[in-house]
């Protein structure tokens, strides 16, 4: 037991110390706007609740997460903004009432009486787009309310910076099914208004472990695209339906990470990161059940054809039969897993590695 506890904590500690160097490049602020817009996008309320707790903890002000949101109005809808805005009161309350840091932060400065909204507006979207002006004059009353009312008088308030805005745009798309030429243009867009490439390229491992795999994954198909670099899609799975859990306590007999969610009555939910797979090993004594709820991965036994495994495939491995399964290499994969038919004295043994040689042949 202390031994298994012991090699848990150290791949909880691993498991954080990664994502820690991957999102070195964003600062405090950065990661929790990014995480704020990225939850309220989503519709994820709790999700939100707790960036945004994240982030006042941090030295986020409110000023800030209030403009943040709003901004969001224009990308997400009145509905999720103000939705988002609705949760933002709940926690400064709930953090007033508990006495935990609260920084109201600066409003933006009053705009000067020469102020010309359509003007400042149509620099702003010329900057974002690279410097050549851009009309949508198929629809001239939206190019209008691009101009003057978003770059204009949104991005004229200056208590957020346009890099940081265009962060809270490209999160909150990120989390948007269908709005991938949108991304790719505000990523590409985000480079014109002061967001680094190595800011942009930490972003998806901020999402991955913030708001959600797939949200991270839209997210690294837009910058692969904008920066001209090879992309293999990678399916995700919806961890709100089958939740991923904690870091398996058993990773020392698997290749890459696997997750483990304890459900009830002895059924746990497994889940794999995209070319993770267990040791081939043997259940003594049980019958082990395989149901797979999510993604797409393999099960094979010794001496015969691995198995493909989608949503609603069940296998049920015989007592004393030698196999391995895991992820496909271009999907994570989850699978519930129970036993039956346990015998006194039941036991598992684990063996060798599937050898990247063997997992290799399947397609």
């Amino acid at each position: 037991m202390k031994t298994r506890i012991g090699m848990l904590v150290l791949l909880l500690t691993a498991s954080v110390s990664l994502f820690a160097q991957n999102n070195m490049a964003l600062t405090k602020k950065q990661q929790a706007l990014a995480a704020i817009a990225a939850n309220e996008a989503k519709g994820n309320i709790e999700g939100l609740k707790a960036a945004l707790n994240d982030g006042l903890e941090q030295g986020l002000t409110v000023s800030e997460a209030k403009e943040a949101l709003s901004h969001l109005y224009a990308y997400t809808g009145f509905p999720r903004s103000l939705n988002a805005l609705g949760a933002l009161q709940q926690v400064i309350k709930e953090r007033t009432d508990a006495g935990l840091r609260v920084e109201e932060g600066r409003d933006a400065d009053p705009l000067p009486k020469d102020y010309d909204a359509l003007k400042q507006g149509t620099e702003v979207q010329t900057q974002l787009v690279g410097g050549q002006p851009f009309t949508y004059g198929f629809a001239p009353q939206t190019d209008y309310y691009l101009k003057a009312h978003l770059f204009g008088d949104i991005f004229a308030r200056n208590n957020l910076t346009f890099a940081e805005r265009e962060i809270v745009t490209v999160s909150a798309i990120s989390a948007l099914p269908g709005c991938e030429p949108q991304l790719q243009a505000h990523v590409a867009g985000s480079r014109n208004m002061g967001v680094t490439d190595e800011v942009l390229k930490a972003m998806p491992a901020l999402l991955d472990n913030k708001v959600g795999a797939t949200e991270a994954e839209r997210l690294r198909g837009a910058l692969a695209a904008v920066f001209g670099e090879e992309y293999s899609p990678v399916q995700t799975v919806d961890f709100n339906v089958w939740p991923k859990g904690e870091i398996n306590p058993y990773g020392e007999f698997f290749i890459g990470n696997s997750y483990l969610a304890e459900m009830e009555k002895g059924l746990f939910n497994v889940t794999f990161e995209p070319r993770c797979r267990n040791n081939w090993h043997v259940h003594h004594g049980a019958v082990q059940v395989l149901v797979c709820v999510g993604g797409r991965g393999w099960y094979q036994e010794w001496g015969k054809e691995a198995v493909e495994m989608t949503p609603g495939t069940v296998i049920a491995i015989p007592a004393e039969a030698k196999h391995w399964h895991g992820a496909a290499k271009d999907s994570w994969f989850q699978h519930l897993t129970y036993n039956k038919d346990v015998q006194p004295g039941a036991s598992n043994e684990w063996l060798e590695p599937v050898s990247d040689e063997w997992y290799n042949k399947l397609k």
